[in-house]
């Protein structure tokens, strides 16, 4: 095994995986965010429709998509690693503990909602993203996105899963997002507190919009 390999599977280099793809992540939940938003136009989807398709149908996007799903994926399988590490190195709790006077509680519980963010990907990927994937292979015709939008977010409780998932993406980023700068050594006293707002807004704004989403199909706010 090499150095480099052996880096890569250290914590550090772990630690570091994890945040180099927790930033790519993120870049991909602006764009997807924005392009989410523009239901709100409230003009018939043609405006989604239009930035969905050239998503849909660009072939360098459908390349960077490749890159998209294996960021997940080792994101997803280094968080795992990390915890069972974390767990495997103190598998008998101290008698006397006091966590929070060190840390928050997301930023304890990161496996957790790392697993209900995951729970969620699976239910969002297979609304959307599979049906329309799926589509596209077998008649090279992409699905109509906004009306599929409509139709399944008439559903309260799946409005309701939607809502909790992006309260567990909020509450993960609120760490994460601090955690990748720390860890990538982008931390300084000259602007960590910049990058503390920015994390907190980031996490807070983004995350509500995707909630306001199926909020507003489902009380008609969007139509």
């Amino acid at each position: 095994m090499s150095w480099f390999t052996q880096a890569l599977t250290s914590s550090i280099g772990k630690k570091l995986i994890m945040s180099l793809t927790g930033l790519f992540l993120i870049s991909f939940l602006v764009i997807h965010a924005t392009i989410n938003a523009m239901i709100f136009y409230n003009d018939g989807g043609e405006t989604f429709s239009h930035w969905g398709h050239f998503m849909g149908t660009n072939p360098i996007i459908r390349t960077l998509e490749i890159g998209l799903v294996l960021g997940f994926l080792i994101h997803i399988a280094d968080g795992l690693w990390l915890t069972k590490n974390n767990n495997d190195a103190r598998p008998v709790k101290y008698a006397v503990t006091n966590a929070k006077a060190n840390s928050t509680w997301y930023s304890r519980s990161m496996g957790l909602l790392g697993t209900l963010i995951l729970i969620f990907l699976v239910i969002h990927t297979s609304h959307f993203w599979i049906p329309n994937r799926s589509n596209q292979f077998a008649t090279g015709e992409e699905l109509n996105l906004y009306q599929m939008m409509l139709d399944i977010f008439q559903n309260i409780w799946v409005v309701i899963i939607y809502v909790l998932g992006c309260f567990s993406l909020a509450w993960h980023l609120l760490h994460g997002f601090q955690s990748a700068f720390k860890t990538l050594g982008l931390y300084h006293f000259k602007y960590n507190g910049a990058i503390q707002v920015v994390g907190v807004v980031f996490s807070i704004v983004v995350p509500l919009l995707f909630a306001l989403m199926p909020v507003s199909i489902y009380l008609g706010w969007v139509y």
